[in-house]
């Protein structure tokens, strides 16, 4: 995705200093054998609320959009290719990159994740539990398959490592291939229109721009782009002779999440838009969808709905449970070993002797942390309170905040680290990757903008 145009001048000695053995890797051919984290970051960043989002787009907008689901993809292909290409041609982590910053990234990164992941947790075991409520609705309660869907979770991430991950993901992303492009098929779709929806025309609607922008930043992920470059380490891949690999990779994992995405637009487009059938946003009106297409395909139809519902569901739970705690157990590792400071004019992370980051999470040892078990019980025990005893307001509302602003934050910290010398001269960004990430950074900094705007801060005081 990214060309490696030099674009900042910088000493040879820091070139060498930052590249280390990973100079003169060998590089390996980029082959579909080698495909694993691309499947497990696609899997991650759709959820139901993505599809939901997508399905609402298609509802109200016919095929006018479609062109704006696709531009999300690429966009969310040049975070995810940085975010590799930084643990690749430094051998450091993106927490490292960001403690190289100053101290206020690991601030934001610290309040975020423990936010985000308490409030996450109730929403990732909810939405799991929802089409499992809907298959068996005798067996027991929407808060217990909640809890079920929580335990299980964790249970499976804590006792398998990346290995079994991957494959795990993998078959739950056929399930989600197969029931969406199947839907997407059987609603008959226009082609002719879904063709001229690729032209970038907006709506002839109230607030029709900011509902594009939307659409485009709502595609695939947020957190789980940064997690990339995690899964790259934790495959195995720890040097810039991956390069190639990884690349091809992260451009099969958003090739997967456009089916996706355009898969439910369509099925919005065909089975809503023309209906004039309107869903609730969030997770329910994939549920509300279940109904529809009982009404009209038959119950084997949207029994088959409701699996890819959990399998959709069900990946993003766990692809969280693995990825954010890789994160948080190598922020534990820096901040105890005295890593994460900062050093000099140059803002130098200190490596002296120590092992790489990716090595070490390549060895599987952050799997077996206590930081890395400890995330997960973060991730499934407190927001278990939450789902008995409702949300608290206020915490909702920083919720919104933080994850509004972690990508502009990740565009931000992405284009500073590889434009400088903390990347090798080599692996720098080009042309091509400065004006994705400008464009990502500016789009999020916008949803960033509204999503706090639009808060009730009047009721948070």
């Amino acid at each position: 995705m990214a060309d490696t145009t030099d674009t900042t001048d910088t000493t040879d000695s820091k070139d060498s200093a930052a590249t280390g053995a990973s100079a003169t890797s060998t590089p390996r051919k980029s082959s579909w054998k080698y495909i694993g984290p691309g499947i497990v970051v696609a899997a991650t960043g759709v959820g139901a609320g993505d599809l939901v989002a997508t399905l609402i787009a298609g509802s109200n907008f016919g095929y006018t959009l479609l062109w704006a689901a696709v531009i999300g993809c690429l966009v969310k292909i040049s975070l995810a290719e940085a975010a590799g290409r930084w643990h690749l041609s430094t051998g450091r982590t993106l927490f490292d990159g960001w403690a190289s910053l100053g101290r206020w990234t690991t601030w934001f990164f610290v309040v975020y994740v423990v936010i985000w992941g308490f409030v996450y947790g109730a929403a990732a075991m909810s939405s799991s539990a929802l089409p499992l409520q809907a298959l068996f609705p005798d067996v027991m309660d929407l808060k217990a398959w909640a809890v079920v869907c929580g335990l299980v979770g964790l249970v499976f991430v804590w006792f398998n490592k990346y290995e079994v991950f991957e494959k795990v993901m993998t078959v739950l992303v056929g399930v989600m291939f197969v029931v969406t492009v199947y839907l997407a098929i059987r609603v008959t779709p226009h082609l002719g229109d879904a063709f001229a929806g690729l032209l970038p025309v907006l709506p002839d609607e109230k607030d029709s721009i900011l509902n594009t922008l939307g659409l485009i930043g709502g595609v695939g992920g947020t957190i789980t782009l940064a997690a990339y470059g995690y899964w790259v380490n934790a495959k195995g891949w720890t040097n810039t002779g991956w390069m190639k690999v990884m690349r091809l990779d992260n451009r099969v994992a958003y090739a997967t999440t456009g089916i996706f995405v355009v898969a439910m637009l369509f099925v919005g487009a065909e089975l809503l838009h023309t209906a004039n059938v309107e869903i609730a946003s969030g997770d329910k009106g994939l549920i509300q969808l279940t109904d529809i297409l009982e009404d009209k395909y038959g119950t084997a139809t949207a029994k088959f709905f409701l699996i890819g519902f959990f399998a959709t569901s069900f990946t993003s739970l766990i692809g969280v449970w693995h990825g954010v705690s890789l994160m948080f157990a190598d922020f534990v590792a820096r901040y105890r070993s005295g890593r994460v400071r900062e050093k000099g004019e140059g803002g130098e992370v200190a490596s002296g002797g120590e092992v790489a980051s990716g090595e070490a999470i390549a060895s599987g040892g952050r799997e077996k942390s206590w930081p890395f078990r400890a995330y997960l019980l973060w991730l499934t025990f407190p927001p278990i309170v939450l789902l008995f005893q409702g949300q608290p307001f206020r915490l909702i509302i920083l919720y919104g905040v933080l994850g509004a602003a972690f990508l502009p934050f990740l565009a931000g910290t992405l284009m500073w680290l590889l434009n400088t010398s903390r990347t090798p001269r080599e692996w720098r960004n080009g042309l091509l990757s400065n004006a994705m990430l400008t464009i990502a950074g500016l789009l999020f900094l916008i949803l960033c903008v509204k999503q706090i705007w639009d808060q009730p801060w009047g009721e948070f005081f």
